[in-house]
């Protein structure tokens, strides 16, 4: 366990996604996948008001209904850290200073609670002044709503002038980040979003750590077994070139020198780079759940680290 940056939230090494919950598992799923998690020593799950509002039938807050009745059958709301976002909503869109003050009271009803541990910006709104969109998160920080802020999906500059803006008005400011981010997609984090992470002492909670599955190295050249196929599975493939194979063939031997899952490996690689606290990922079965599980415990060499970095470059 470790503080998250500058907050007060001492997490597990490993962010539970919970994208899939109302998606690709269902409430039964979800309740054991969260059970197996917390039984092991996780604490942090991340959520959304939109998730999972591109499924048919479907409007948002799926997720959110289905992990507040989870913690309120559990009576173990005071040992986890909830994260969820606001702006993504069919509902609730935007980072309006009305539609935040909205949304959150829908989220605090859905997961059955009063507050909030991680509250982010699910992304960027260029058409709300940002000066609106952080005074209205001050607003329910200051009233307890909220506990800690997060920004997910800004550009550095973006991310910069909210900072400066937060500081200079004395508004409460982001501490956590939310880029996407993984040995296959490194071009959104590094370089100046890590620097600027790394210089305001932002904790980094990376989504897709594991590559829409591809990173799991559940996908091999000559797989065409669609049985029982995750809706992910289409991207996952899309990394299958030379560069994927050159990561997967790293990943492999890491692995096995280890005596852990390749996902494990792909996770602590992730926990090995500039201000990130912890990967997000998600697992829709509890059987996935022990090979992401494994990667809280496992520190890659240096040279590990340099070898799955080289693999990885474009």
């Amino acid at each position: 366990m470790a503080l998250l940056g500058t907050t007060d939230l001492d997490i597990y090494p490993l962010c539970l996604g919970g994208n899939v919950f109302g998606w690709t598992a269902d409430r039964e799923q979800s309740f054991a996948v969260l059970d197996a998690f917390a039984a092991a020593g996780g604490n942090l799950v991340d959520t959304a008001d939109a998730y999972s509002a591109w499924v048919p039938g479907n409007s948002g807050g799926e997720s959110e209904t289905i992990l507040g009745d989870w913690m309120a059958a559990r009576g173990n709301r005071d040992a986890m850290y909830i994260a969820t976002k606001v702006a993504k909503s069919p509902a609730r869109p935007g980072l309006s200073a009305a539609n935040i003050r909205a949304a959150v009271d829908d989220s605090l009803r859905r997961l059955r609670t009063d507050y909030i541990d991680l509250y982010y910006a699910h992304h960027d709104d260029k058409e709300v002044p940002l000066a609106e969109t952080l005074g209205a998160f001050d607003e329910l920080v200051r009233a307890g709503k909220v506990r800690y802020l997060g920004a997910s999906q800004h550009t550095a500059p973006r991310l910069a002038e909210a900072l400066a803006i937060a500081d200079r008005e004395g508004l409460s400011r982001y501490r956590v980040v939310q880029p996407q981010y993984n040995l296959m997609d490194r071009t959104v984090y590094e370089g100046e979003l890590a620097d600027l992470c790394v210089a305001e002492k932002l904790a980094v909670l990376p989504y897709y750590g594991l590559a829409m599955g591809f990173l799991t190295g559940k996908y091999r050249p000559g797989d065409t077994d669609t049985s029982g196929a995750s809706p992910r599975a289409a991207g996952a493939r899309a990394y299958l070139d030379d560069r994927g194979l050159r990561v997967l063939s790293a990943l492999d031997e890491i692995a096995t020198a280890h005596s852990v899952p390749v996902a494990a490996v792909a996770l602590s690689w992730l926990r090995a780079q500039p201000a990130i606290a912890a990967p997000i990922a998600s697992a829709r079965t509890v059987a996935q759940l022990p090979a992401l599980l494994a990667s809280a415990d496992l520190t890659l060499t240096p040279a590990e680290v340099t070898q799955l970095t080289t693999a990885s470059v474009r």
